[in-house]
């Protein structure tokens, strides 16, 4: 057995354990850059990304994008921006993540309820098909949402997919949080 094949399957069995051990002697940036593609192995997806936001300004930015393909859409934007006042109108799993509801799991967006995803949106904006919305809360804020996708297809996520993004949820928000600590802008007071 190559070291390869045995990474990958304690990686399966203690996703907690790999991802502690990917950060070791890492900056944060490096960390969640490297978190990414092995998400996006272990998951079979075509792309991953991360949006980071600050609760307290409501400020955001997607500085992290994993993609299987190079001709795959990328989600990327350096900059911080103010949220949208209508976003949680507009995309209802935004308003559920706001709400610090538990990760959402779509199989297909074109067949999901209107009341859990916009498809037009979803269209509109990333192009996907299936997808985790993964909810990056502490304290119910949300710091960030976790998104991975495939394109082309429905995809039923399983049992396994579910508990992996439960335990990198939980492993994730408390780096989200430190990363937009460090380089959100801060409040702008009168």
């Amino acid at each position: 057995m190559n070291s390869q094949v045995s990474q990958s399957q304690s990686s399966h069995a203690q996703p907690t354990n790999f991802l502690n051990q990917l950060c070791v002697g890492q900056s944060l940036d490096a960390t969640l850059e490297k978190m990414l593609p092995w998400l996006g192995d272990q998951l079979q997806c075509d792309r991953v990304f991360l949006y980071v936001r600050s609760p307290d300004t409501q400020r955001g930015r997607v500085p992290f994008c994993w993609v299987r393909r190079p001709e795959m859409p990328k989600i990327y934007d350096p900059d911080w921006k103010y949220e949208p006042a209508d976003l949680p109108q507009r995309d209802p799993m935004f308003a559920a993540a706001l709400k610090a509801q538990p990760s959402l799991f779509i199989e297909d967006v074109e067949t999901a309820n209107p009341r859990q995803v916009n498809r037009d949106f979803e269209q509109q904006n990333f192009s996907h098909r299936a997808l985790i919305h993964g909810h990056l809360c502490i304290e119910r804020k949300l710091w960030g949402v976790l998104q991975p996708c495939v394109f082309d297809h429905p995809r039923q996520w399983s049992q396994r997919d579910r508990h992996l993004i439960e335990q990198v949820v939980g492993w994730l928000a408390p780096l989200t949080r430190e990363y937009v600590d460090c380089y959100a802008p801060q409040p702008e007071h009168c």
